[in-house]
């Protein structure tokens, strides 16, 4: 059974986030029920609440909206029909009608996606659905609130005949009227309205020459209103008629009271639904202004909050463009209990009464800001000794008061407690206060309570060093500004830096010299130590980070150096390949060559072919057999290699014909007149050729095994014909 107190609430300020809620509700009946939210008794109504509100926060980021829930409360309506035989107005009819259909179309729509809204179609589905109330009212009463005409047969007939009665009221007063302008009796007005009735404005001098009945006169008594004789009669029609009608419509909604009272309490269930559903909307639209989640909710007795933000705090900086720095707490059975100490003014109430309200927050059915991988679970009871503890109302003092709150906590404190404790001890003797703050804490500690505490006693500091699930923890402060850096850090007790601060604000040196020597040298020793390791351990936080920062820079730059090497690697292979295929090509080339100058040489063709056979056969024999994908794969980068290669060649060519031309220019040799026989070459080749003909600027050229036609400007001379 869950139980918080007053006084939790008060402390951890729920009533701060309550109105915050709210204020986001459409409806008055859904704003005071946000006023209301507590903490839930059961976990599983929590639950429910909880995967209720996250559904909601999913509706804004899908495209299944959730139809508008707005609605005019019909409380009023509800204390008339509950009361027998009485007969609700027009208007109050159409507030109930639009009211139920509202609630149609959301039960209507929760049901066609349940897969996206489960917890709150289980919540719709205990909500009767009927379209009869709606049916009944939109029979009677019309959009604008008025009853319609055929309400009923009478009605109708009423409102026939009193149409018919209104015509022959302005059509006598019409005639009327022309005849008395025409006689110069009227008022420049002519016509006016006395008792919603339409009356002519006759000059008090004639007004015994009109025939009619006179109903007033202006202020001044010039002007004497009075309504025709022709008219007067219809007018006495009219008016029975409209006191026929205004009966017929008494008697249509009463009967109409009676049919819709029948479903009174749904129609309390229906606002009842929907200022539930105002409520769920304002949690979620909350938990959007403030990144809330819901986190894993565990049997297991670990509370773990990561990067978690105090939600009132995170909203107000907000709002001044100033950041809000998130804390990791971890509270479970092997470390339930926490000390944070350190200097003021470093955010140690501000880490207590995060990890107080968002448990609170969260046991209420709110989201909260922390990191999705947080978890926690439920407490039984929060209780809190927070801020400044003085109760006038009793004449009591803050320690006074302090004691009575630590003597409910010993008698409500056990193993599914939760306990958040600012400046433990004070109020007191130094000495005697901590030693009773000591007590309390071992007391705590042994009911298996789970718990958070500030203080700058060093008692308790040493305290939850000693025991084995306990823990100190400090808020850690620049060792050289001594600014504070709004991070918690466990495992640590924080000094409070008292004469380092008393420096830091202009202290003479002296005097705090002479206050160092008015304590004991061991709690000096003991403060002066715990100074040292919180500065060392900030050094190390900043090292720590700067090492991380580093070792992902080296890491990025060692992927990058692999990614290189792997292509540098790819590209020696493709030359090594490259430089054995051009080997064999060359090769091949000189054996042809070798073969070329035989021929010239001896003309034998029989042993030349010979030759070249066998050289073929050598290298089909080397050759192994590949699979086609192989192949293809071989193939494709062969290409691609030769494709590379060619270019580069291409750019080693024009280099060297460029410095050819350039060697040309520098020594003009005369060119050889090229003659039938001489030896000759291409300019950029190597094999040698004799020349069989020329024609105009062109030679062919004899190689041996084939002939070629080339322009004489492109030859080389190399020997004259012998």
């Amino acid at each position: 059974m869950i139980s918080i107190t007053e006084k939790t609430l008060q402390d951890l300020q729920f009533t701060t986030i309550l109105e915050t809620i709210s204020a986001m509700c459409n409806t008055d009946i859904g704003k005071e029920k946000a006023l209301g939210i507590t903490p839930f008794k059961d976990k599983e109504t929590l639950m429910e609440a909880l995967l209720q509100a996250s559904e909601y926060v999913s509706s804004f980021q899908n495209n299944n909206a959730i139809p508008n829930h707005g609605f005019d409360a019909v409380g009023h309506e509800i204390k008339f029909l509950a009361i027998e035989n009485s007969v609700l107005e027009a208007g109050s009819f159409r507030k109930i009608a639009s009211l139920s259909e509202t609630v149609n179309i959301l039960l209507q729509y929760f049901r066609k996606f349940d897969d996206y809204y489960p917890n709150l179609n289980i919540k719709a589905a205990g909500i009767e659905l009927t379209k009869e109330i709606v049916s009944k009212i939109d029979t009677i009463v019309d959009k604008y609130g008025e009853i319609k005409d055929n309400a009923s047969p009478e009605l109708q007939n009423i409102r026939r005949e009193m149409n018919t009665v209104r015509g022959k009221v302005n059509q006598s007063f019409g005639i009327a009227l022309t005849q008395y302008s025409g006689l110069g009796y009227l008022d420049d007005i002519k016509e006016s309205f006395v008792q919603n009735r339409r009356v002519l404005a006759v000059l008090a001098m004639y007004r015994r020459k009109v025939k009619g009945s006179i109903l007033g006169s202006s202020k001044t008594g010039s002007i004497a209103y009075i309504e025709p004789e022709a008219t007067l009669k219809y007018s006495r029609e009219l008016s029975n008629l409209e006191y026929e009608e205004k009966e017929e419509i008494m008697r249509i909604l009463k009967q109409l009271s009676n049919e819709i009272r029948i479903h009174l309490p749904l129609i309390i269930q229906y606002q009842d639904f929907l200022g539930d559903i105002d409520v769920i909307a304002a949690k979620a639209k909350y938990a959007v202004r403030i990144n809330g989640i819901l986190p894993q909710i565990t049997d297991e007795k670990r509370l773990y909050f990561r990067d978690a933000y105090h939600p009132i705090l995170y909203l107000t900086n907000k709002q001044k463009n100033e950041p809000t720095f998130p804390q990791t707490i971890e509270l479970k059975q092997d470390k339930r209990i926490i000390v944070i100490s350190g200097p003021n003014a470093g955010g140690k109430t501000i880490s207590l009464k995060t990890v107080g309200l968002l448990q609170l927050m969260l046991q209420s059915g709110m989201l909260i800001p922390v990191h999705e991988r947080s978890e926690t679970f439920l407490f039984d009871r929060i209780l809190t000794d927070i801020g400044d503890n003085q109760s006038i109302e009793n004449h009591l003092s803050t320690y006074s008061y302090r004691l009575k709150n630590m003597n409910y906590f010993l008698k409500k404190c056990n193993k599914k407690t939760l306990f958040l404790i600012d400046e433990f001890g004070t109020g007191s003797d130094p000495e005697l206060g901590g030693a009773l703050a000591e007590i309390f804490l071992e007391e705590f500690y042994h009911r298996e309570a789970f718990g958070i505490i500030t203080t700058h006693y060093s008692n308790l500091k040493i305290l939850a060093n000693e025991l084995p699930y306990a823990m100190n923890a400090n808020m850690l402060f620049d060792e050289k500004s001594l600014e504070p850096m709004y991070k918690l850090v466990l495992g640590q007790a924080g000094s409070s830096f008292t004469f380092e601060v008393a420096q830091k604000n202009g202290i003479p040196f002296g005097l705090i010299n002479r206050a160092k020597k008015k304590i004991e040298v061991g709690k000096v020793r003991f403060d002066k130590t715990i100074a040292t390791l919180q500065k060392e351990r900030s050094k190390l936080e900043k090292t720590s980070n700067t090492l991380k920062e580093e070792e992902t820079r080296a890491r990025e730059e060692s992927q990058k150096m692999q990614h290189i090497n792997s292509r540098i690697q790819q590209k020696l292979e493709s030359y090594q390949e490259l430089y054995d295929s051009n080997q064999k090509l060359i090769y091949m080339g000189q054996k042809v060559d070798e073969m070329a100058d035989k021929y010239v040489n001896n003309k034998d063709k029989k042993a030349i072919i010979g030759e070249f056979l066998k050289l073929i056969e050598i290298e089909s024999s080397k050759r192994k057999k590949a699979t086609v994908k192989e192949q293809k794969a071989k193939e494709v980068q062969q290409k691609q290699i030769i494709k590379e290669v060619e270019v580069k060649v291409e750019e080693i060519r024009k280099e060297k014909k460029e410095k050819k031309i350039k060697a040309a220019q520098v020594v003009e040799k005369p060119k050889p007149v090229l003659k039938v026989g001489d030896r000759v070459r291409m300019l950029d080749g190597r094999s040698v050729g004799s020349i069989d003909k020329i024609e105009k600027n062109k030679a062919v050229v004899n190689y041996g095994l084939f002939t070629s036609t080339v322009s004489l400007e492109s030859l080389e001379f190399v020997e004259a014909k012998k």
